[in-house]
């Protein structure tokens, strides 16, 4: 099948590892013109060795950018001043009890998993409606309609994700242009795979017995019953970012694994 994603620029943010880059390989494979995006110089030249070594011909850019502030926002648009996919992926998350979350952390997490998306969409929103064309897509999770209570704050950012994206979809109603959310459920990434390595190492169990018990106790209403791969949220997303979704506008698409009992 043709996405019809050859030449498209496509931008995605928190892309060295985990969904990020199963998203910013995908892309390039389906021949979009990627810049893979990280913290540092290290992680953005070795992300984009790996897309290389998977699509020889792949078309990958990277640039390095901090989204712990505007400044972040600010270098990204300064390289790129305009794009036509835009994937806004990047996202941090901490456990920790309700009553000890501080005021910083609240907003330090919604700088990041809110703000770095806004100030980007806000941006580029403008080219591609000169176009009339573009995809803005916001990462979030399951987490945002089912808050997690061991940490509020982070499923806190995942709703407010899912607002922002449709409330930019009504906002380019009857253009080219679509945005939508993608409700990622438990996913074996980076983040996650080290904090299922250091729970077995903490227990004294396998990495599989601790999943197994995760979704047992924690996500007892999963129906995959183990954590999606990175490239199944890809999948998804590669997909709303192609021409061929251009009815698919203002939806918060789930890839859960089943966690979310709701039928809509």
């Amino acid at each position: 099948m043709d996405l019809k994603l050859t030449g498209k620029i496509a931008l995605v943010t928190g892309s060295t590892a985990g969904i990020g880059f199963a998203i910013a390989k995908s892309l390039a494979i389906e021949g979009a013109h990627v810049y893979v995006n990280g913290r540092t110089e290290k992680r953005v030249d070795a992300a984009m060795a790996a897309i290389r070594s998977h699509a020889a011909k792949a078309s990958v850019d990277g640039i390095v950018a901090d989204f712990s502030g505007p400044e972040g926002a600010e270098a990204v648009i300064a390289k790129l001043p305009e794009v036509d996919v835009l994937v806004n992926n990047v996202g941090v998350f901490e456990p920790k009890p309700f009553t000890e979350i501080p005021d910083e952390d609240w907003y330090r997490l919604f700088e990041i998993n809110v703000m770095s998306g806004v100030r980007l969409a806000r941006h580029y929103l403008t080219g591609m409606l000169k176009k009339n064309w573009g995809r803005i897509l916001f990462i979030s999770s399951e987490s945002a309609v089912q808050i997690p209570p061991e940490m509020v704050h982070y499923g806190m950012t995942k709703t407010a994700q899912i607002a922002v994206a449709r409330g930019i979809a009504e906002s380019v109603a009857g253009t080219g242009v679509t945005s939508n959310s993608i409700l990622a459920g438990p996913t074996e990434s980076e983040g996650v795979e080290g904090f299922v390595e250091a729970m077995a190492k903490q227990q004294k169990k396998s990495k599989a017995e601790i999943e197994k018990e995760f979704f047992e106790h924690v996500r007892p209403s999963s129906l995959l019953k183990r954590f999606a791969t990175v490239d199944e949220v890809a999948a998804m997303a590669t997909y709303v970012a192609s021409e061929l979704s251009s009815a698919t506008n203002g939806a918060a698409l789930r890839v859960d694994g089943g966690v979310v009992k709701a039928i809509l």
